[in-house]
């Protein structure tokens, strides 16, 4: 037997390739399937089964690609409806794969179809459990994504979530590892830790949520309070999971067509296509596209591109780096954005050279902030989350998370001048860009962000002023 945890950074987000006597099984597998077919390949081993623990919100599986490729059978547990052909299994019923035995268990709560899959080894020991948003390291599922297709409220969800974590998870050996689908940086919970895995006697240990004292009403309360609303984009994803989606090949292929500069300008004008220039931001600001928009790979790209531009059915051509194409266009069919018109050939240096107008923001050094921040007047726009804000911020600014940009940017006065910075200049040159691209040109973005300005002697506050917070 076998385990492989393949974990993805930008996204938070692991599957699990296992392995036993020549069958292997994927659970909760992303988009692009051909790492899964290579593995398989590789080990010799025939792709048995493809084990969805539930809907997911946060990406888009690939879960029909690799059925196609490989004849492997889908598996969802119970209260799954799935648009294609697919084993809804029943709760504890075994699933074996070569030596081994995987359990369903059903732990209705993040949705009503969540499943857990219970790993027993050759010997049927119990061995492992693939929690997928049900069960983190330190905190379980948000319990709001599903309300509308449950009709059922967050606090029923939560409810049904306690039941599902003490009858079906809790019970198990202490010494049962935990396989969960996210880790720290995913919306899809609020308190994940920073390990990817752990075992049933630690998390009942540091898991806020699993006290053994605790009772059901405390349980809605600590796992409710505190959520933050969900990127637009969660919704389309749950549907494109449920109901299928274009094959990731023609996604890739139309998203690496190449468009020479005449025909990538007739693009944007006949088709209204966001221009998403994906460089780094310390190149990004010094030309550009007039009115694309940066959000540069070298980051948490995907769920940034799903909160901000949020429809995944968005026309979309590509700026990007050399050698760069492929792997963004990967990054956006992760979260459904598969409506891609295809890429500039040669970058923003063949449109430079054809003459082409340019942009830029401005930018300056934390030396030159501070400078200024002597004798100006100037409000200063912190883009961080609040929480990052709470803990220390420049005096008297204000706090307008990049997150929820399109509500704050009407507050916006085109006549009074700011200056916009985030932690390090990924989030504020974000900002920057979405600003220009709307007409606003009245703010300049300081460069390093927080990180830089704490080097300074720039006066700075650590204590929480009510009405700089943003409250949406």
């Amino acid at each position: 037997m076998h385990i492989e945890q393949i974990y993805t950074g930008c996204l938070a987000q692991g599957a699990y390739y296992i392995t036993s006597n020549n069958e292997a099984v994927v659970i909760d597998p992303l988009r692009e399937v051909q790492p899964y077919l290579d593995r398989a390949n590789r080990d010799g081993v025939t792709i048995k089964y493809i084990l969805e623990t539930h809907f997911h919100a946060d990406f888009v599986s690939g879960h029909l690609d690799l059925a196609k490729k490989t004849g492997a059978t889908i598996v969802y547990g119970p209260n799954a409806n799935p648009s294609f052909d697919a084993l809804i299994a029943k709760d504890g019923q075994e699933l074996m794969v070569g030596d081994v035995t995987l359990k369903v268990i059903h732990t209705p709560g993040h949705t009503m179809e969540s499943t857990c899959y219970l790993l027993m080894d050759e010997e049927g020991k119990e061995h492992s459990i693939f929690t997928g948003d049900t069960l983190f390291i330190g905190d379980v599922g948000r319990p709001d994504l599903a309300q509308k297709a449950a009709s059922m409220t967050q606090e029923e969800l939560a409810a049904t979530l306690f039941h599902s974590l003490r009858k079906k998870i809790m019970t198990l050996p202490e010494n049962v590892v935990v396989y969960p689908a996210h880790g720290a940086g995913s919306a899809c919970g609020k308190n994940m830790s920073n390990e990817t895995m752990s075992t049933i006697g630690d998390q009942k240990v540091s898991n806020y949520a699993l006290r053994a004292d605790m009772t059901e009403a405390e349980f809605v309360k600590e796992v409710t309070d505190g959520l933050l609303p969900p990127p637009a984009y969660f919704p389309m994803n749950v549907a494109m999971n449920r109901d299928g989606y274009t094959s990731f090949d023609e996604v890739r292929n139309q998203g690496m067509q190449e468009l020479g500069v005449a025909a990538f300008e007739a693009a944007a004008e006949e088709t209204g296509a966001l221009i998403l220039d994906t460089r780094d931001p310390a190149i990004y600001w010094k030309a550009f596209i007039p009115q694309s928009v940066n959000i540069g790979l070298n980051g948490d790209f995907a769920p940034w591109v799903g909160a901000l531009v949020a429809d995944v059915k968005q026309p979309i051509l590509l700026v990007t780096e050399e050698g760069k194409v492929e792997e963004t266009v990967t990054r956006l069919s992760r979260v459904g954005f598969d409506n891609l018109i295809g890429h500039l050939e040669g970058g923003i240096n063949a449109w430079i050279m054809e003459g082409k107008e340019v942009d830029s923001v401005d930018r300056i050094t934390v030396e030159e902030f501070a400078r200024r921040m002597e004798h100006s007047h100037s409000k200063v726009v912190d883009v961080r989350r609040e929480t990052e804000y709470v803990g220390e911020h420049v005096h008297d600014a204000w706090n307008r998370p990049l997150n929820y940009i399109n509500q704050w940017i009407n507050e916006v006065d085109p006549k009074e001048h700011f200056f916009i910075h985030c932690a390090g200049g990924y989030r504020s040159m974000i900002a920057a860009s979405i600003l220009q691209a709307r007409g606003y040109r009245n703010f300049t973005e300081v460069e390093g962000g927080y990180n830089a300005i704490r080097k300074t002697e720039i006066p700075r506050d650590n204590q929480v002023v009510e009405n700089k917070l943003l409250k949406i």
